[in-house]
This record gives C-alpha cells, structure tokens and sequence, in this order.
C-alpha cells in the first residue's frame, strides 16, 4: 500500500472539513444556486461576502478545538458539463477554480487551525444521486483530468472527489491525479442500504480501485449519507475498512430521492449527529477527517468537534 504523500500530514491528527455548503447557503442566506453551484459567488462582492463568512466560522471551530482543518474549494460544480450548461465557458471555469484557490489561500494565511490544507473539490459528472451517466474509468480519466491539473497548478494540496456513485468514475479520477501528481481522496456517497447508487458494495469498490491504482489513494470517505446508512456498509469488515479517513454526513434520514423532493431543509439534530460520529468513529479504525454534507452547517460541525475532543 502506498503512504500518503507528506502534503497529507492532517491524517496525524483528527481534522475537520466544511459542512453541507450548498444547503447552508440556499437555505441560511436566501441566495439562489442554481444546480446547487457554488463556484458563481466567486463573481460578485455579495457572494464572496457569503463564502468568508462561511468558510471563517468553520476554520473557526477547528481553531478553538485544537483541530487541523481542510478547506474544500467551491468547485464541486465547475467540472465542464455542469458549468458550460450554467452558461460558462471552459476558460471562464478554469478562472473561477484558480479564483477559489486563492481565495481559500488568503483564509489560510489568516489561520491559526494546525496543519490547515487546501482541497480542490471535484463533483460527479452526472447528478450525484442518480447513477444517470456512466463512464469508463479510461474515460473519467480524461474528463476530470483538465480540471484536476488545474486546481493541482493554482495550489492545492490535494484533490477530493464527492458524492461519488460508481467505482470507475473514482478510479477514473484517481488516475488523472496520479497523472498530475497531486493527492487524491475518494468519497463515494451510498443509499439507505449502505450500497452505492449503482448497487454496488462500498468495500468492492475501495477494493478494486486500490489494486488497479496500487493503493494511490491517500484515503476514501463517504458523504452525502446519513450515519445510519454508512454503518451498514461496514458490518462485513475486512482490510479495505482501514482506508475510510473521512465521513462527510447528511444531517437527514432521508433518502436521496426524499431529499430530492424535499421543500424544506431537514436539518436534523446537531447533538444527536454528534452523537452518530461517534457510533462511526468506534465502528471504523482510521477515520481522521470529519464534516458534514447537506443540512448540515457549522452547529453541526461545532457539535461533532465537541463529541471527537471528548
């Protein structure tokens, strides 16, 4: 198995990432996302007002716990399908990603959470959810391949793809990080079930691509689930458990096609998600990094830093 690079030293210590930015947004500030882009804020002083603000309370919690911490670029949907249907260019993308790596550079600069890393955010190409569009590994390869050198130029210490739904996509980026010799980290989201979208097992699919890629993922996660639908992934157990560094949960129960219709914002219980990390915390052996994903904002994350340092 490969180390991770030294650019991932966070994995030392327990680390907080960003919350469900999407949702806090729409929801917390009235702003309109269109197909849930965040990367647009970038544009306007409102909208970068609302990114540091945002991203300041979250590095916020980390610093007061003594926790490391990783900023996730607004990119998750400036990938070249979801951006050129908003009506950008492939030029006008590549700008607005090196615009939220220096962006988040600043905020770094300012920061005093130990062992603070830059993350640039990779999204599926499809919906997220639904399993709509399949590639290739070979085919992911080259598809996120621009925009992963893009974000690994401006600076990042590492890429993260989420909400992952198959594995060839994930091996696909996994591949095109390697080819640009940048750090990787998978999250593949799974359904109340605990399989992926495309029904798969989560340990078959770590598994696989660990063995075609020789083990240069630095680690996966899961995200956009609730807690009670990952533990399940991990009743069998085996080795490919140890490479889970990462959970990034809904604050909902429910499922994603319930989310999908949803009018308003299920944002759970802060203590009570608090308290599933630590169910998830004692059923997996190397889990560092800790965040959340839709509903979820910064009480969320401020619960779950309380219940980790406890």
């Amino acid at each position: 198995m490969a180390t991770p690079p030294p650019s991932l030293a966070h994995l030392d210590g327990l680390t907080l990432t960003d919350s469900g930015i999407e949702t806090d947004v729409i929801f917390g500030t009235g702003r309109d996302l269109p197909s849930f882009a965040v990367f647009p804020l970038l544009e306007d002083d409102e909208g970068r007002a609302i990114l540091d603000r945002y991203y300041r309370e979250h590095v916020a919690v980390a610093e007061e716990h003594g926790l490391g911490y990783v900023f996730e670029t607004p990119s998750w949907r400036s990938n070249r399908d979801w951006g050129t249907a908003l009506g950008y260019s492939q030029a006008q993308l590549d700008d607005l990603d090196r615009a939220g790596v220096a962006f988040l550079e600043a905020l770094r600069a300012e920061s005093t959470a130990r062992g603070v890393r830059i993350s640039g955010l990779l999204g599926p190409r499809g919906d997220g959810y639904v399993v709509d569009l399949v590639m290739s590994h070979d085919e992911a390869r080259d598809y996120h391949g621009h925009q992963i050198v893009v974000l690994a130029e401006a600076g990042c210490d590492l890429v993260s793809a989420c909400t992952l739904t198959y594995p060839d996509e994930g091996l696909g980026i996994a591949l095109a990080a390697r080819d640009a010799g940048v750090p990787v980290v998978l999250y593949f989201t799974l359904e109340t079930d605990g399989l992926l979208p495309d029904g798969s097992r989560l340990g078959d699919a770590i598994t696989r691509i660990d063995a075609a890629i020789d083990g240069y993922v630095a680690y996966y996660g899961v995200n956009c689930a609730h807690p009670d639908h990952m533990l399940p992934a991990f009743v069998d157990g085996g080795a490919w458990v140890d490479r889970i560094g990462a959970i990034r949960a809904n604050a909902s129960r429910m499922s994603h096609a319930e989310l999908d219709e949803a009018a308003e914002l299920d944002a759970g219980d802060p203590s009570e998600l608090a308290e599933d990390y630590r169910r998830l915390r004692a059923a997996l052996p190397n889990p560092r990094v800790f965040g959340g994903c839709c509903g979820t904002d910064v009480r969320h994350v401020r619960a779950i830093a309380s219940v980790l340092r406890s």
